[in-house]
């Protein structure tokens, strides 16, 4: 069986003979004509899978004959092979979207290595994939298995991801298998801050970098260095998604990437507050009673970011100027580059990105998101697309043309839910899906993380019996009421508040223009 049809138009093709020979030896099927009008007529008439074009041919030129094929099978690869290296002619193939530029005299090996790229990438991708996860599968689940510390996890979950994003490339045969390893890997990072949490927060142990310590750590040592910082939050952006767009990103910034652990819940009111705060939720509820929202409140929980950020400058007595600006639509972002010129006179500026958070909850809402981003795969490619064209792709251009700095980040992530788990609650309980905060909870306390001394976890009792609970790996809480109604709604949908490795390990990124 012919692993490929290929047309090769050349006016001197018997001389071409040991080439064809070659590639029909290989299993290929090779038809041979002598000139460009013979080639639209072969294109026409038969399925040819690539288009070898000699651009000297008497009657059409092969950049002729090449806008012709175009024409009618605007996706079939043609490669050009040609005496001239003509600039002209290279550009003029390049803009008409050649698949390939070869300059004679080739040798057969050339040949098959540009029917190997054009045709057989992806096959040949995919079984040098097989080869090397299979070597790396035990290694993956030994470095599991020996995981002690904040740094080994965040290790593990990068090659992991790695391996996700490698896969999605196709449909690759291994990947229900690399689904369950990190389905074990995140019972096993559940486990992980199960016992070490509260030690990371009282200081009795040593952690990870934490989000209410972002502004110490990693913002102010920037700015006593003189330099002005852009200060970038996506919400619900997780490591595989700057992955997705870090190409587009490196095109104008070099990088340098690191991460951070989201605070518990992982949720927008407590781990962004913490964040520009630079403290717990508890502490931060005992400071600004007046601007902690309880979760039984309907009011906004992020509603006073500015308010809290300059509380936090002033409290490490700190004197920069800064702007906050919080973007939701590309009109926001429009009116933001407007203003660009009087950004560039502070020393901080921090923007607030929502629309993957947007994206996630329209996903849960509409049928027609969730066919659009059934999956992970998808999930990022939407991401990678709305970058793009977003109004933080062109903040980022403006950035870099004027050799700014910037460290990109999120708040949290998600991750997409498929085990239920039945909880039982007063009224009056929270309704996410990830966590829960009330009285008299009832659940199976093997399946969640409880913290019943909240103060412990430095999170705040609106009541002296609260506790709260947090799903481990891919689950989400569901009452008993209506359980099968609402298991069918929000299965496979991303949510976020809970203890995954997706949602905990944030991307921290930091770009300095080229």
């Amino acid at each position: 069986m012919n692993k490929a049809h290929i047309l090769w138009a050349d006016d001197e093709i018997d001389l071409l003979r040991p080439y064809i020979l070659f590639l029909e030896e290989k299993g290929y099927g090779v038809d041979a004509v002598n000139s460009g009008r013979d080639a639209v007529e072969r294109c026409r008439e038969s399925f040819y899978d690539i288009v070898f074009l000699d651009e000297h041919m008497p009657g059409l030129s092969g950049l002729e004959t090449l806008a012709e094929i175009a024409a009618s099978h605007p996706d079939l690869p043609v490669v050009m092979i040609t005496k001239s290296e003509d600039e002209g002619i290279m550009d003029k193939a390049i803009g008409k979207k050649i698949a390939d530029y070869l300059i004679k005299p080739v040798n057969p090996n050339q040949i098959l290595m540009t029917i190997k790229k054009k045709l057989e990438k992806n096959e040949i991708i995919s079984e040098t994939n097989t080869i090397h996860y299979r070597e790396e599968f035990g290694r993956l689940s030994s470095e599991m298995s020996e995981c002690r510390t904040a740094e080994d996890w965040n290790a593990l979950y990068k090659k992991l991801v790695f391996w996700e994003v490698e896969f999605a490339q196709s449909q690759h045969p291994l990947q229900e298998l690399l689904t369950m390893q990190k389905s074990e890997a995140n019972g096993g990072f559940g486990k992980f801050v199960k016992r070490n949490y509260e030690s990371w927060l009282s200081k009795t142990g040593s952690g990870p970098l934490l989000s209410h310590e972002l502004f110490q750590q990693r913002i102010f040592p920037v700015l006593d260095k003189g330099e002005k910082l852009f200060f970038i939050l996506i919400d619900n952006f997780r490591y595989d998604q700057w992955l997705a767009i870090k190409d587009l990103v490196s095109d104008f910034f070099m990088y340098s990437e690191d991460t951070y652990f989201s605070i518990l819940p992982t949720a927008t009111q407590y781990a962004r507050n913490a964040i520009f705060s630079g403290l717990m939720p508890l502490q931060l509820t005992k400071m600004f009673a007046g601007l902690w929202v309880d979760e039984d409140e309907e009011e906004g929980k992020n509603l006073s970011e500015e308010l809290l950020l300059r509380s936090q400058l002033e409290r490490f007595n700190r004197k920069e100027r800064f702007s906050y600006n919080k973007i939701g639509s590309n009109a926001d972002g429009e009116k933001l580059m407007q203003s660009f010129t009087g950004l560039e006179h502070n020393e901080l500026n921090v923007v607030v990105f929502n629309f993957i958070d947007m994206l996630s909850h329209a996903r849960t809402e509409s049928k027609m998101i969730r066919e659009l981003a059934p999956d992970e795969p998808a999930y990022r490619s939407l991401t990678r697309s709305w970058f793009r064209h977003s109004p933080l792709f062109g903040l980022l251009k403006k950035i870099s043309e004027k050799n700014g700095r910037v460290i990109l980040t999120a708040d949290h992530g998600t991750i997409r839910v498929r085990h239920p788990q039945k909880v039982e609650s007063e009224k009056n309980v929270n309704a996410a899906l990830r966590y829960k905060v009330g009285r008299n909870l009832s659940y199976d306390p093997k399946k969640v993380f409880s913290v019943t001394q909240p103060d412990k976890a430095g999170l705040p009792s609106p009541h002296l019996s609260t506790r709260y609970i947090f799903a481990l790996g891919d689950d989400f809480f569901v009452y008993p009421n209506r359980f099968n109604h609402y298991v069918s709604y929000y299965e496979n949908t991303f949510q976020h508040g809970g203890i995954s490795m997706e949602e905990m390990i944030v991307p921290l990124v930091t770009l300095q223009a080229r």
